[in-house]
């Protein structure tokens, strides 16, 4: 077995034993729409800083390892650090060069890899789908990759903008959508538009579920106010958590946003 993949094993292990003895439940849906070889895309939203931990269990349940494209200054956290996502194959978007992080990622596809990315450019306080940058949708557009839409709920009652919440038993949902595959002459901000709208139906689906639902009189810091929870309207969420000055312009925004 690859140095690589013992490494990437071993830091999944780890972090899904971390989840266990908090004794937190995970379901998960669509995991059949992971391709069990071949290259493909997958996107998510992003409520909590361990989405990514969740993404990837639901891909490994196919057999599959994610490479990450992720913010580039993890890298600079400790050596001990940048030499494991090295190992694990990520790949650091540096957004003043985030030409570099597509090719990387491409190369990838292109061996036949999956290949991950949360477009909103950050964790969304409002816990709504909001605006999306091109980089998925370009890379399922330049190799033909699919295009996998992927939301997560529930990670955000664990640890997200200004709240950590240790609670035991707390339940999350992994939504693998069915792929969206570029069609013929199709632009990358099409296929965009295409995914923000899959994802923000999923996410509303799933947080309109009885067991997701905060009890009456409960302050629901986790759920979105649209639904009748506390957290950040839209625009306050943005100005809280904005996206990096050099990132890219988003080429989808949801409705009314």
């Amino acid at each position: 077995m690859p140095a690589s993949e013992l490494t990437y094993r071993a830091a999944n292990r780890l972090g899904l034993a971390g989840l266990a003895a908090f004794g937190v439940r995970v379901r998960l849906h669509g995991t059949e729409h992971v391709p069990t070889t071949g290259p493909a895309v997958l996107a998510g939203n992003h409520v909590s800083y361990l989405d990514f931990l969740l993404v990837e269990y639901a891909a490994r349940t196919r057999g599959r390892f994610v490479r990450f494209l992720c913010r580039g200054d993890i890298w600079d956290v400790h050596p001990a650090l940048a030499r494991a996502m090295d190992a694990m194959g990520h790949v650091p978007v540096h957004r003043e060069v985030g030409a570099y992080a597509l090719l990387r990622a491409r190369d990838a596809l292109e061996a036949g890899e999956v290949v991950g990315a949360f477009p909103e450019a950050g964790l969304s306080p409002s816990l709504t789908v909001r605006d999306l940058m091109p980089g998925p949708a370009a890379l399922a557009v330049t190799t033909g990759a699919p295009l996998l839409p992927v939301v997560v709920w529930g990670t955000q009652r664990l640890a997200t903008v200004d709240h950590v919440a240790a609670r035991r038993g707390r339940l999350v949902d992994v939504l693998v959508g069915a792929p969206l595959t570029p069609s013929e002459h199709e632009t990358v901000d099409a296929l965009t538009g295409r995914l923000g709208t899959r994802l923000q139906g999923m996410l509303d689906d799933v947080q309109r579920r009885p067991e997701h639902a905060p009890g009456d009189g409960t302050y629901a810091w986790w759920h979105p106010r649209h639904l009748g929870g506390h957290a950040y309207d839209t625009r306050a969420g943005r100005r809280r958590n904005p996206a990096p000055a050099s990132a890219r312009e988003p080429v989808w925004r949801p409705r009314g946003s």
